[in-house]
Order: structure tokens, then sequence, then C-alpha cells
């Protein structure tokens, strides 16, 4: 697949990015092979761990360098890539559930609300929830969220999902308020060979296609293409809404890795897709591709250094609504280092430039309808053992310029207590910022008679939380875990909707404030060598400030619709003859405002595999209930439907 030719395409002045970074990312092949190479990563390397072994993985997501999972100062889940194919999901929302502490609710064909401790809402989804794929930001600067009918990657390749829950702002930046999610795929070095997957449903019809081979010693590739359709939801009294999703994507992966100049990475999709809508004549376009180059070195000493720097393009249309196309150019550098025997540093810089076009329409306009906004940043985190391998008290910081705010500062300080290795406490203090969007700020929305309804505020500010948390996470035997964390959140200048006196009009404000609070549990147990279980739990509560000069019709209520409890238990069974029998069963509690009642449902996996090379599997969803509401935005209520599907899935 031709990456460069595309990225070349000129559209308006932005035609110079693909080229640049083409340039720089191609010329990192040319380093010279290592002389010896270690063994391929095998596919089932995860599901042979066990629960003990498991909490020894290494993630990046909390310091932005390798630690055990155990020993991490925040509150972090792994999903492997096992767990999404024990689980049966199809797509990245639905794999999301896997982790209790995320509220997923899918409200229409194409649209999922997504949050980690509250506020979640479809009208403007994940807003303060950070999500990555391998590095790669996916948040739109347009309303502050991620469209998700557009994330994806081909989930047999997918090594782990780390979802932190709360801030993680001093590292990864704005946005990163309530969590950050970080979708990691395995290098192309782990996923040789040749892979082809077809399932068909009721609701779903899939199908992959990827190989893997070596374009010399020490270099790696694989390329995929991939498809995923999925039917319309029912309206709740009955009947279909007709907005059916459909999807095709393809992309490429090259890892080097050589001992002197170090690893390098060059990745890249390309996707093309659409919805339908009872509500509109014609359907929703959706394209877009992203390249990305990663090189890392490991210095004498424990040191390293990373640069990335990712390209991505994204095109939108919905007709009579509004069309956009983005252009973003990011680059990142980080360095990591030892200083002295009881220090450990990293900082590093970033710049981000994208650029919007909009076309406007007679129901909503962004004013200008073209924007160029520009992002720079620094952060540094120190972690210190105060009492070698049993004290960690860790500083930071992150320092980022936006055309919106200004500066924004937002520094922590963890601290983790590990009296053995079986033991971690930990707490934290954090600040975090949501930054205004173009939504915020530009967009206007029309009467049928042209008159503005509702406008942004070029006065808008940032939304702030000051978070407290504190968790411990205990292995009392080497097949049983539980992980604790308790969280009260305050939050300041949060969106409100304000009265424009004598007009009938409204602009966007920040006079809400909120307090929120809860308590999240999970736990994993292997009672026999063939038989997992893992359970979770939620607890959230929260209490909203509106200020005595506020307008807001709405009592601040549209700031988010969350349940007071979820619950998961999932079961996963290995039987003889290379049979597997797998149950998930979830608890969603009743959204208040407005309300969706609470429901309950069950997913079943039944699978057989031949060795590696063949595996079937039969997949029940949603199989308590013909269909129910998960989340109920105007102007249709939509409901989720039971469904079926079976899949081949042939590794050769």
């Amino acid at each position: 697949m031709n990456f460069l030719p595309w990225s070349c395409k000129e559209r308006r002045g932005a035609g110079w990015f693909g080229p640049l970074l083409g340039c720089l990312l191609l010329s990192g092949l040319a380093a010279p092979a290592p002389a010896q190479e270690e063994p391929p990563v095998e596919p089932a390397e995860l599901k042979q761990l066990s629960i003990e072994q498991l909490m020894e993985i290494d993630v990046t997501s909390v310091s932005r360098r390798s630690e055990r999972l155990s020993k991490a100062a925040a509150a972090i889940t792994v999903i492997t890539g096992e767990d999404l194919r024990r689980s049966g999901v199809t797509n990245l929302p639905d794999a999301l559930r896997l982790s209790v502490s995320l509220h997923v609710a899918q409200s229409d064909g194409h649209t999922w609300a997504i949050s980690s401790r509250g506020f979640n809402s479809s009208f403007a989804t994940a807003d303060k929830l950070l999500v990555l794929i391998d590095g790669r930001s996916v948040y739109t600067p347009l309303f502050s969220g991620v469209f998700w009918d557009v994330q994806d990657v081909l989930l047999e390749d997918v090594d782990r999902i780390e979802v932190i829950r709360g801030p993680g702002a001093t590292l990864w930046g704005a946005n990163a308020v309530n969590g950050v999610i970080n979708i990691i795929t395995r290098s192309a070095k782990a996923t040789q060979g040749g892979l082809v997957t077809a399932g068909a449903g009721n609701e779903t019809d899939l199908g992959s296609v990827r190989w893997g081979g070596k374009l010399g010693a020490g270099t790696y590739y694989r390329a995929y293409g991939k498809y995923y359709s999925r039917s319309a939801l029912d309206l709740e009294q009955g009947g279909s809404v007709h907005d059916s999703l459909r999807r095709t994507q393809g992309g490429f992966r090259v890892d080097r890795d050589d001992a002197g100049a170090g690893t390098f990475t060059l990745q890249g999709d390309l996707y093309n897709g659409g919805y339908s809508e009872v509500s509109r004549p014609q359907d929703t376009d959706l394209d877009g591709g992203n390249l990305l180059g990663r090189w890392k070195r490991t210095l004498a000493a424990g040191s390293s250094m990373d640069l990335q720097v990712y390209f991505d393009r994204s095109h939108r249309r919905t007709p009579a609504y509004f069309e956009e196309h983005r252009d973003t150019l990011d680059a990142d550098f980080q360095h990591h280092f030892p200083m002295g025997r009881r220090q450990d540093v990293v900082w590093g810089l970033g710049s981000r430039v994208t650029r919007d076009e909009v076309t406007n329409s007679q129901v909503v306009a962004f004013i200008p309808d073209h924007r160029t906004l520009n992002l720079f940043s620094s952060f540094v985190q120190d972690e210190i053992a105060l009492v070698p391998d049993r004290l960690r008290l860790t500083l930071g910081s992150k320092f980022e310029y936006n055309d919106y705010s200004g500066l924004e500062v937002q520094p922590s300080v963890r601290a983790a207590w590990t009296p053995d290795d079986r033991h971690t406490l930990w707490a934290a203090v954090s600040r975090a910022v949501r930054t205004p969007t173009r939504f915020d700020e530009d967009a206007v929305f029309l009467a049928p008679n042209g008159n503005p309804v509702l406008s942004g505020n070029r006065g808008f500010v940032s939304e702030e939380l000051l978070a407290y948390e504190l968790g411990y996470r205990i292995q009392p035997t080497s097949d049983l875990l539980v992980d604790a964390a308790a969280f009260y959140d305050v939050y300041d200048h949060l969106r409100t909707f304000e009265p424009v006196a004598g007009t009938g009009q409204f602009v966007f404000g920040n006079k809400l404030g909120a307090d929120a609070w809860g308590l999240e549990l999970r736990s994993s147990w292997q009672p026999a060598p063939w038989w997992r279980l893992h359970a979770g739990y939620v607890w959230f509560g929260k209490h909203l400030r509106l200020a005595p000069d506020s307008g807001d019709p709405t009592g601040g209520k549209l700031s988010g619709d969350d349940p007071h409890s979820r619950w998961s238990l999932r079961s996963v069974m290995d039987l003889p003859g290379g049979f597997e029998l797998d149950g998930w069963l979830r608890y969603v509690g009743e959204l208040p405002s407005p309300r969706v009642a609470a429901y309950t449902e069950l997913d079943v996996h039944l699978g057989w595999h031949w060795g590696e090379r063949l595996k079937l599997a039969l997949v029940g969803q949603n199989l308590l209930h013909a269909h129910h509401v998960e989340f109920a935005p105007s102007p249709f209520v939509e409901a989720v439907q039971r469904s079926v599907y079976g899949k081949v899935t042939w590794h050769f």
C-alpha cells in the first residue's frame, strides 16, 4: 500500500505535510542490520501467563516508561489481546467495556458515549478522556471528544489496552482529565505469517486478512485489510432507525531493531466508510488516514531517548449538517535517565499543528470556517526512591501553551509504598484541564429561520479538575488479585448554557462546578489452571454546583448522565479437546437525566481451536433481552439488540 503518493496530494496548501513526514521516517530504514536476532514472540504467549505473571506485565502509560503493572502508582487496568478474543467483541468501544471502570453506552448505530469517572455524554463524548492508538492521539479539537465510528484496529494485532482511571495530564497533557486509554498493537516481529478471519451474524459482518514477513535481518513488516459492518439499531418502541455503520480499513507496519542505532517503527492506516440515518436522505461519508514514525534508542546507564512524529488526515461529510477536513502534524520527544542512585527522571518536548476546514450549513456553522491551531508542550517527572524498593515519591508537571487559553500548568504528586512484592499502597493529588475547542468558541447552531439559537463564546476558559486518589493493590496468593481505588474530584468552570437577555438565544459559559466521588474494585481469581474469574464493581456519585449568576435552564444536567453503580463478572474456561467456554455478565445502573432504565446483559463465547492455526467461535451478545437502551439522546431513543455471530480465524 503506497502512502506517500496519497499524502503528497495537494489540498488547499496542506500538501507539504505528508512528503516531509515520509522523508523523515523512511530515512530511518537505511541503518545497518544487527547480526543476531531474538526469536519472534508467539501469539499465544499471554494466554499461558498466570494471574501472578500478568501482574508483572510492563505498562508504559502511567510514567511514559516501562514499569511493572503491580507497582504502578495509579489506578490502571490492562485489557490483553487474549481478553479481546475470549470476550468475542468486534469493535473498540465494546472492547473497552471489559474495563468496568469505563462507562460505555451505545446511543445509536454509529455513536458511543464513553467516560471514566463520570460526565458521560454523547453531546461531547469522552470530552475529558484522552485516547491514544500506538501513541497517536485520536481526541479531536473540533468538539473535544472522539469519533468512535472511525477508530479501528485489527483486534487480533492488539497487544494490550492500558486504561488509566483518573488524571494523566502531567505526562499526556490537556484533556487527559478523567483518564487515558492507550491502545497498543503488537510489533511486526510478533505478527509473522498469515491471518484470515471471517465472521457473520444477524447484526454484524466482519472479515480481515493480514500477512507478516521479513525485509532482511532485523527488519519485519506486516500489512492488513479489514471490513466491518454493523446493522442499524432499533427504536425503543419498535422498528429500525436505518443507521447502519460500514467501514473498510487497511494499513501496514515496519519494525527495525538495530543494536547500534536503536529501534525504528513506521506504520500507517487508511480507512473509508459511512453510515445511514433515517432523518437524512444521504449517507454520512467517512475517510482518512495516518502515518507514524517512532525511533527509540537505549543509551548508557539505563537512559533512553524517544522521538515520535505522525501525520493524520480525516474527512467527515454529513449532508445538510456539516463537512470537515482536518490535517494534524505532531512531534514528540522524550528523554529518560537515572540521576544518582535514587532518582529516575523523564522529560520531554512536544509540538502539534492542526488545520481544519468546515463547510457550514443551515443547521450549524463554525465561524471562521477554517482555523489553524498550534500547541507547544513540555513535561518533567522525577521519581524519587525515598526508601529503595519500598517507598517512592513522584513529582511532575506538564506545561502546555495553546491558542485558546494560553499557558496551562498541570502538576501532580504521587506516592507509592510497596512493603513487599504482593502489596502496593498509593496516593496522588493532580491538576488537569480540558482546554477549549472550536465547538466551545466558534460553533453557532441555527433555527429554521436562520437566527442563532446557541453560540460559542470567545471568552470560554479551560475546565479544571483537582483530583485526590487513594489505591491499594494486593495479591494475597499467586492466584488471587484484589485492586481498589477511591477518588474525590473537584471540578470548576464546566460548560453551561447561558441565556442572552431579551433574545431567546444562548451562549456557552463556564458557570458550573461539581464534586464527584467514587470507589472502584476489581478482582481476578484462578481457582483451577483451566478456569479464571474476573469481577469488578464501580460506585459513583456527584453533586453539581451552579454559580449564583448562571441562568442555565438545564441546571448543568447536560454535563453528564452517569449510573451510580456498575458491576461485571467474567468467567474464562479452557475445556478438554481444545474447547473454550466464556461468559460475561454485566450490570449498568439507571441513568438519571434523561432517564434510562438499569439493565443486565450476558455475552457467551464458545470456541474451539486446532492448535494455534484454526479457531472457530460462536458468540452470543446481549442474550438476556431482545433489546435494551443504553443512552437516550434526542430525537430518537434507540435500543441495542440481541445478536449472535460465528467466526473463523486461520493462522498460516
